[in-house]
Protein backbone atom coordinates (compact mmCIF):
# COMPACT_ATOMS: atom_id res chain seq x y z
CA UNK A 1 0.00 0.00 0.00
CA UNK A 2 1.23 3.49 -0.86
CA UNK A 3 1.44 6.48 1.43
CA UNK A 4 -1.89 8.26 2.09
CA UNK A 5 -2.49 11.32 -0.04
CA UNK A 6 -1.51 14.50 1.82
CA UNK A 7 -4.08 17.26 2.41
CA UNK A 8 -4.38 19.86 -0.33
CA UNK A 9 -5.41 23.49 -0.54
CA UNK A 10 -7.22 24.18 -3.81
CA UNK A 11 -7.92 27.76 -4.89
CA UNK A 12 -10.32 28.25 -7.76
CA UNK A 13 -11.69 31.20 -9.68
CA UNK A 14 -15.18 30.02 -10.54
CA UNK A 15 -16.69 26.62 -9.71
CA UNK A 16 -20.12 25.08 -9.52
CA UNK A 17 -19.71 24.26 -5.84
CA UNK A 18 -16.61 23.89 -3.67
CA UNK A 19 -18.38 20.91 -2.06
CA UNK A 20 -18.17 18.93 -5.30
CA UNK A 21 -14.42 19.48 -5.61
CA UNK A 22 -13.68 18.79 -1.95
CA UNK A 23 -15.55 15.49 -1.90
CA UNK A 24 -12.69 13.62 -3.61
CA UNK A 25 -9.86 15.16 -1.55
CA UNK A 26 -8.21 13.72 1.58
CA UNK A 27 -9.05 14.77 5.13
CA UNK A 28 -7.43 18.09 6.01
CA UNK A 29 -7.92 19.57 2.54
CA UNK A 30 -9.52 22.94 1.83
CA UNK A 31 -11.19 24.21 -1.34
CA UNK A 32 -11.81 27.95 -1.71
CA UNK A 33 -13.31 29.79 -4.69
CA UNK A 34 -13.87 33.38 -5.78
CA UNK A 35 -17.32 32.48 -7.07
CA UNK A 36 -19.77 29.59 -7.02
CA UNK A 37 -22.20 29.27 -9.89
CA UNK A 38 -24.27 26.54 -8.16
CA UNK A 39 -23.65 27.18 -4.48
CA UNK A 40 -26.12 25.40 -2.24
CA UNK A 41 -27.24 25.58 1.35
CA UNK A 42 -29.28 23.51 3.76
CA UNK A 43 -32.66 22.07 2.75
CA UNK A 44 -31.78 22.19 -0.98
CA UNK A 45 -31.61 25.98 -1.04
CA UNK A 46 -29.34 27.87 -3.41
CA UNK A 47 -26.67 30.26 -2.11
CA UNK A 48 -26.81 33.66 -3.78
CA UNK A 49 -23.51 35.52 -4.12
CA UNK A 50 -21.54 37.87 -6.36
CA UNK A 51 -18.06 36.99 -7.66
CA UNK A 52 -15.30 37.82 -5.19
CA UNK A 53 -17.73 39.22 -2.62
CA UNK A 54 -17.57 36.53 0.04
CA UNK A 55 -15.84 33.50 1.44
CA UNK A 56 -16.88 30.25 -0.23
CA UNK A 57 -14.89 27.33 1.14
CA UNK A 58 -15.17 23.63 1.90
CA UNK A 59 -13.16 21.75 4.52
CA UNK A 60 -12.65 17.99 4.43
CA UNK A 61 -12.81 16.54 7.95
CA UNK A 62 -13.47 13.26 9.71
CA UNK A 63 -17.10 12.65 10.62
CA UNK A 64 -17.41 13.28 14.34
CA UNK A 65 -20.33 13.57 16.75
CA UNK A 66 -22.01 16.99 16.81
CA UNK A 67 -20.15 18.04 13.65
CA UNK A 68 -22.93 20.46 12.66
CA UNK A 69 -22.71 22.32 15.97
CA UNK A 70 -18.90 22.18 16.01
CA UNK A 71 -18.74 23.72 12.55
CA UNK A 72 -21.12 26.46 13.65
CA UNK A 73 -18.98 27.30 16.68
CA UNK A 74 -15.84 27.38 14.54
CA UNK A 75 -17.39 29.68 11.95
CA UNK A 76 -18.95 32.04 14.49
CA UNK A 77 -15.70 32.40 16.42
CA UNK A 78 -13.77 32.99 13.20
CA UNK A 79 -16.17 35.77 12.20
CA UNK A 80 -15.82 37.63 15.50
CA UNK A 81 -17.54 38.22 18.84
CA UNK A 82 -20.60 39.97 17.37
CA UNK A 83 -21.64 36.88 15.38
CA UNK A 84 -24.25 34.55 16.84
CA UNK A 85 -25.75 31.20 15.83
CA UNK A 86 -29.25 30.18 14.77
CA UNK A 87 -29.81 26.46 15.16
CA UNK A 88 -28.09 24.46 13.90
CA UNK A 89 -25.39 26.59 12.33
CA UNK A 90 -26.61 29.70 10.52
CA UNK A 91 -24.41 32.73 11.21
CA UNK A 92 -26.22 35.88 12.37
CA UNK A 93 -24.95 39.43 12.68
CA UNK A 94 -27.41 41.85 14.21
CA UNK A 95 -30.27 39.35 13.72
CA UNK A 96 -29.55 39.19 9.99
CA UNK A 97 -28.09 36.20 8.20
CA UNK A 98 -24.37 36.55 7.58
CA UNK A 99 -23.55 33.07 6.37
CA UNK A 100 -24.39 29.43 6.46
CA UNK A 101 -22.92 25.97 6.67
CA UNK A 102 -23.67 22.82 4.68
CA UNK A 103 -22.35 19.43 5.81
CA UNK A 104 -22.27 16.42 3.53
CA UNK A 105 -20.95 13.03 4.65
CA UNK A 106 -19.71 10.52 2.10
CA UNK A 107 -17.18 7.73 1.96
CA UNK A 108 -16.01 8.01 5.54
CA UNK A 109 -15.35 11.74 5.17
CA UNK A 110 -17.35 14.86 5.86
CA UNK A 111 -17.25 18.03 3.82
CA UNK A 112 -18.04 21.24 5.70
CA UNK A 113 -19.04 24.00 3.31
CA UNK A 114 -19.01 27.55 4.65
CA UNK A 115 -20.36 30.65 2.92
CA UNK A 116 -19.93 34.10 4.49
CA UNK A 117 -20.99 37.45 3.00
CA UNK A 118 -18.00 39.80 3.09
CA UNK A 119 -18.26 42.73 0.64
CA UNK A 120 -21.81 42.14 -0.59
CA UNK A 121 -24.99 40.58 0.78
CA UNK A 122 -28.46 39.88 -0.58
CA UNK A 123 -31.27 42.19 0.52
CA UNK A 124 -31.97 41.77 4.22
CA UNK A 125 -28.74 39.89 4.91
CA UNK A 126 -25.56 41.03 6.68
CA UNK A 127 -21.97 41.30 5.52
CA UNK A 128 -18.75 41.17 7.50
CA UNK A 129 -16.28 43.31 5.56
CA UNK A 130 -13.05 41.56 6.65
CA UNK A 131 -10.20 40.25 4.44
CA UNK A 132 -11.10 36.87 2.98
CA UNK A 133 -7.69 35.25 3.44
CA UNK A 134 -7.55 36.19 7.11
CA UNK A 135 -11.03 34.77 7.69
CA UNK A 136 -10.06 31.59 5.81
CA UNK A 137 -6.96 31.11 7.97
CA UNK A 138 -8.91 31.67 11.18
CA UNK A 139 -11.66 29.35 10.01
CA UNK A 140 -9.24 26.54 9.11
CA UNK A 141 -7.61 26.75 12.53
CA UNK A 142 -10.94 26.77 14.35
CA UNK A 143 -12.47 23.96 12.25
CA UNK A 144 -9.47 21.81 13.19
CA UNK A 145 -9.84 22.80 16.84
CA UNK A 146 -13.57 22.22 17.20
CA UNK A 147 -13.80 19.01 15.19
CA UNK A 148 -11.32 17.56 17.70
CA UNK A 149 -13.17 18.85 20.78
CA UNK A 150 -15.17 16.61 23.14
CA UNK A 151 -18.96 16.75 22.76
CA UNK A 152 -19.48 18.43 26.14
CA UNK A 153 -17.20 21.31 25.13
CA UNK A 154 -18.92 21.68 21.77
CA UNK A 155 -22.35 21.84 23.42
CA UNK A 156 -21.19 24.41 25.96
CA UNK A 157 -19.64 26.63 23.29
CA UNK A 158 -22.67 26.36 21.02
CA UNK A 159 -25.05 27.28 23.84
CA UNK A 160 -22.94 30.34 24.65
CA UNK A 161 -23.19 31.54 21.04
CA UNK A 162 -26.83 30.60 20.43
CA UNK A 163 -29.30 33.29 19.45
CA UNK A 164 -32.02 30.63 19.23
CA UNK A 165 -32.17 29.45 22.84
CA UNK A 166 -34.71 31.17 25.06
CA UNK A 167 -36.70 32.42 22.07
CA UNK A 168 -40.05 31.50 20.66
CA UNK A 169 -39.52 29.72 17.35
CA UNK A 170 -41.44 28.10 14.55
CA UNK A 171 -39.99 24.89 13.15
CA UNK A 172 -41.18 23.85 9.72
CA UNK A 173 -41.02 20.06 9.55
CA UNK A 174 -41.87 17.87 6.55
CA UNK A 175 -45.20 16.81 8.09
CA UNK A 176 -46.11 19.63 10.48
CA UNK A 177 -45.25 22.99 11.97
CA UNK A 178 -44.10 23.24 15.60
CA UNK A 179 -44.18 26.48 17.55
CA UNK A 180 -42.81 26.94 21.05
CA UNK A 181 -39.90 27.98 23.22
CA UNK A 182 -36.43 26.85 22.15
CA UNK A 183 -35.21 25.55 25.49
CA UNK A 184 -31.88 23.80 24.85
CA UNK A 185 -29.94 21.40 22.66
CA UNK A 186 -29.60 17.78 23.78
CA UNK A 187 -26.55 15.50 23.67
CA UNK A 188 -27.31 14.65 20.02
CA UNK A 189 -27.49 18.29 18.96
CA UNK A 190 -31.27 18.27 18.56
CA UNK A 191 -33.12 21.47 19.41
CA UNK A 192 -35.59 21.06 22.27
CA UNK A 193 -38.78 23.03 21.57
CA UNK A 194 -41.34 22.85 24.38
CA UNK A 195 -39.87 19.49 25.39
CA UNK A 196 -39.89 18.09 21.84
CA UNK A 197 -36.49 17.23 20.26
CA UNK A 198 -36.09 18.50 16.69
CA UNK A 199 -33.25 16.93 14.71
CA UNK A 200 -33.92 18.59 11.36
CA UNK A 201 -36.10 21.33 9.94
CA UNK A 202 -36.22 25.01 9.20
CA UNK A 203 -36.18 27.17 12.35
CA UNK A 204 -37.66 30.67 12.27
CA UNK A 205 -37.13 33.08 15.15
CA UNK A 206 -40.43 34.68 16.13
CA UNK A 207 -40.63 38.18 17.53
CA UNK A 208 -42.15 38.39 20.97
Amino acid sequence: MGEPEPPRTVRLGSVGSTQDVARDLPVGSVVVADHQTSGRGRLARTWEAQPGAGLYASFVVRPVPLLSLAAGVAAAQACGPAVRLKWPNDLLLGERKLGGILIEVTGGKAVVGVGVNLRWAPAGAARLGVPRDQLLADLKRLVDRWTAAPPSEILGAWRALAETLGRKVRVELPDRVLEGLAQDVDENGSLIVDGVPVSAGDVIHLRT
